[in-house]
Order: structure tokens, then C-alpha cells, then sequence
């Protein structure tokens, strides 16, 4: 469910259940304070996040609180609480929901040294946000029931007829989202609308709550071939084990508008009353200490993300993030995805 979904329903839970959620609202602890601590709003991985707020505390000597949810459901939650959040810190698997913040002028400026350690292309083009990692839309598959020929070359072939009853798809994560937009960019929202409910028509024996869901059923064939980010594959080969994994990972053609890149970013709330400590936070995400941790993960194996800052890369078999060839689609043409949540309601995939 996306945040605008949800958040007419949340509202109706009133103030008292805000301040539930707001633990800590209303604290009269002077800002940055010597026993420092912040809270983090994280949609992003348990694993990923608990070895960054790990190290953090270490070096820092700051305590996090973590509160981990998916991002719509946090992005959701801030915009209600307001200037009330107990959050410091969000941090998120996509670009949208940091975007939706920003546009609701929730979000403090970024440090300029923090923006300055990953490309703009990557970061919020307000500096309200910055990149921390990306991943890369892929296409799995199991060739015990698909070849690899026979897998589209674009995300518009998704509604081929031929592939009814063969593809997985998990219309509600954040994830599906960003191709959705790009889409829609690229063939306008009458063409975008067709293509999903063709989508919808050749997934409908595999709508799945979420990109796990999809990697398992295909790696056990029981889904021909779906839509993943590519980090995915690596982390379930890691957890089975190689002789495990059936499924194989393939792209899509060189710029073809499914072939998309999500950055995971991080921001402080205007509403922090920690906003130093918060700061060093996001500094920390994307200093070579932050950055390693994402490209070597503690758990089984890797985050598997690709890091942004320049000089760190993941260890990984996986292609260098500089040989991809992702649709050109800006983070300022993603936008807060609100045009594609729009779209998959009206196609009745949320």
C-alpha cells in the first residue's frame, strides 16, 4: 500500500494515536544534548541498516533508535505527525517517498559535504535528501521453464499474451514503483495504463506481496520469470547456498524504460531536535566506513546495493555499477511516484 493510500485511514486513528507513535514527542531535552541520541525512521533492510547504526555508535558514541517499517508506511506516518515525529532520520529504499517529504517541506537541508560524497545525479535535487546506495531492475528467471531466449527484451513485452500464467509480480512494493514512472515517461500515461493492465492479465496467478516472495517462487519454479531488483538473486544464493539457486538473473535491453536504477537515500526531519547528531548520521552513511558496510554487509553474505560514493564497490560478482545501461530517467522525473501509484489503482494492482 503507498503512503496517499494509507494515509487517509491513518488519520482517522487522531491525534491520541499519534502521539502513541510519537514516543518522545514533547521532550524538553536541550538539543544535542552530551548523552546524544537520534531516532531512525528505516524502510530500508534489517540487516543493512542494524551493521550501519552498529558502527555509527561505535565511532560516535550516539545512540540510534531504530524503527523499522516499510518506507511508505514511515513516509506516511512523518507526514502526519509533523513538526511531532520523534524521527531524526528516514532512511529508504527509493527515491519517491524522500521526495514526497521534501515536497510537504518536511526535510532540513543536507550537509554540502555529505551531498558532496555521491553524484548529484543521485542525490535530491533540492539537497534535501542524500544517495546512499542504488540498485538495478532485473528480470529472474528459471530456465527449467523459460530460456533465456524467450525472456522479453523490454518491459513492454511484459503483456505478451505468451507469458500468461509465467510472470510474477509484485505490484505493491515501492520497488515496482520507479518503473511504473518511467514508463509512463517514456509512452505516456494512456500507454502506461494499457501496459499494466496487460501486466495485471499475465500476473494474475502470480501477484505477490514483495520482491522476496517473487525471487523464492521462481527459484523453486513455481513462477516462470518476474521482476526483481538485482540484489535479490545475490542474497537469496547467499542464504541457500549455489547449488540451491535455480533461478538466474537477466537485463533488459540497453536504455529500454523497465531497465531502471532506485537509489536509497537518507534525510533529516526538520522536526529533529537533534539536527547535528542527525547530520553526522547521513555523513556516516556515505563515509568509506558507511560505504563498506553496504558493499560487505554482515548476515548471510552482502547487501548486495551498490554503493555511491566514489572509490567503494561492492565485492560481489555482480556487473559494476559504471557498466550499466539503465533508461536515462532522472531522480527529478521519478518524482514522489504519486502519478504511478495513481495509475496501478486504477488498474486495480493496489
Amino acid at each position: 500500500m503507498s503512503w496517499r493510500a494509507a494515509i487517509a485511514a491513518a488519520a482517522a486513528c487522531g491525534s491520541l494515536a499519534i502521539c502513541a507513535l510519537a514516543a518522545g514527542c514533547g521532550s524538553s531535552a536541550p538539543p544535542d544534548s552530551p548523552a546524544q541520541s537520534i531516532t531512525l525512521y528505516s524502510g530500508q533492510h534489517e540487516q543493512t541498516t542494524d551493521g550501519l547504526v552498529s558502527a555509527f555508535e561505535q565511532q560516535t558514541g550516539i545512540t540510534v533508535s531504530v524503527r523499522n517499517d516499510d518506507e511508505d508506511t514511515l513516509a506516511n506516518l512523518i507526514a502526519l505527525q509533523g513538526s511531532r515525529s520523534p524521527a531524526d532520520v528516514i532512511y529508504t529504499e527509493n527515491s519517491p517517498a524522500l521526495e514526497f517529504l521534501q515536497e510537504k517541506g518536511l526535510l532540513s537541508g543536507v550537509d554540502p559535504g555529505t551531498l558532496a560524497r555521491t553524484p548529484a545525479s543521485y542525490n535530491s535535487p533540492d539537497g534535501d535528501w542524500v544517495g546512499v546506495s542504488a540498485r538495478v531492475s532485473v528480470l529472474i528467471y528459471n530456465p527449467s521453464l523459460i530460456s533465456r531466449s524467450q525472456l522479453p527484451a523490454s518491459v513492454m513485452q511484459l503483456t505478451d499474451p505468451k507469458y500468461r500464467g509465467k510472470l510474477a509480480l509484485a505490484a505493491g512494493e515501492t520497488d515496482f514503483q520507479p518503473i511504473v514512472t518511467s514508463v509512463l515517461k517514456t509512452y505516456g500515461q494512456a500507454a502506461a495504463l494499457g501496459w499494466l493492465n496487460g501486466v495485471k492479465s499475465n500476473a494474475a496467478s502470480h501477484l505477490v506481496a514483495n520482491n522476496e516472495t517473487i525471487t523464492d517462487e521462481v527459484n523453486r519454479g513455481q513462477a516462470a520469470f518476474g521482476v526483481i531488483n538485482q540484489y535479490y538473486w545475490y542474497r537469496l544464493e547467499a542464504e541457500v547456498g549455489a547449488s540451491a539457486m535455480h533461478a538466474q538473473i537477466a537485463y533488459l535491453a540497453p536504455h529500454d524504460p523497465g531497465y531502471v536504477i532506485d537509489v536509497s537515500g537518507a534525510a533529516v526531519l526538520k522536526s529533529s531536535k537533534h539536527q547535528a547528531a542527525a547530520q553526522k548520521f547521513l555523513a556516516f552513511l556515505v563515509s568509506r566506513q558507511g560505504q563498506d558496510i553496504i558493499a560487505r554487509a554482515a548476515g548471510n553474505g552482502q547487501s548486495y546495493e551498490y554503493p555511491l560514493a566514489a572509490a567503494v564497490t561492492t565485492s560481489a560478482p555482480e556487473t559494476p555499477f559504471g557498466q550499466l545501461q539503465p533508461n536515462p530517467i532522472t531522480i527529478a522525473d521519478l518524482g514522489d511516484g504519486s502519478t504511478a501509484v495513481a495509475l496501478l489503482r486504477q488498474a486495480g494492482l493496489l
